[in-house]
């Protein structure tokens, strides 16, 4: 039954639990402000991009594309914002940024969810569309280096544990409440970092 429920967590194939682990260590390294973090989110997507495709979950999969893309750029970035001991400096959201966040994760759910209400059999589109939305905002966010980018992926956390719930798929529910805490942990490590470091909003 455990080895069942561990599965539905991370897959029982070997590219599922490798991609899974990566994940989990990219997110620690996020959490550390370490550059560290981009080899093993550059390997991570790469490989979700992989298992979606080969499952024809194309949408994911382009998600994973874009994932990719804003890796390497996140990468760049945080190359250039580090401090004398190698890690990433925190930024604030700047109101502008935040009003064109708020603006871009408005819309995109909104066309998206209509898309895929209109003329899929998608079930919880506009749900669904949410998740994936706020998804690219808080990836982006991340790699800019802003303290709020957490506090989307917090948002991301609770809406996808409640979808799966929905769906009955216990054991990624878990997951989510897992990348749950990490998210929170995340956003309480930057916001002290910032803080002691004194910086200005992005």
């Amino acid at each position: 039954m455990i080895w069942d429920f561990l599965g539905g967590m991370f897959g029982t194939r070997a590219i599922e639990i490798c991609a899974a682990m990566l994940g989990f260590i990219n997110v620690v390294l996020i959490i550390r402000r370490s550059i560290w973090n981009y080899p093993f989110g550059i390997a991570m997507v790469i490989l979700y991009a992989w298992i979606f495709y080969e499952y024809r979950l194309y949408s994911d999969a382009l998600l994973q594309i874009f994932f990719l893309v804003i890796q390497v750029f996140g990468l760049v970035w945080w190359l250039q914002g580090r401090d004398d001991t190698g890690r990433v400096i925190v930024r604030r959201i700047a109101p502008d940024m935040a009003a064109l966040a708020a603006g871009v994760a408005l819309a995109g759910t909104v066309a998206l969810g209509f898309v895929m209400a209109t003329y899929t059999d998608a079930d919880l589109p506009y749900w669904d569309a949410t998740t994936t939305v706020l998804s690219v905002v808080a990836q982006t966010l991340m790699a800019r280096r802003i303290l709020e980018s957490w506090l989307v992926w917090i948002a991301v956390d609770v809406l996808a544990i409640g979808i799966y719930l929905v769906k009955g798929l216990t054991p990624t529910a878990v997951l989510y409440t897992l990348f749950l805490i990490l998210a929170i942990n995340g956003y309480f490590a930057w916001r002290r970092s910032f803080q002691q470091a004194g910086a200005q909003p992005a």
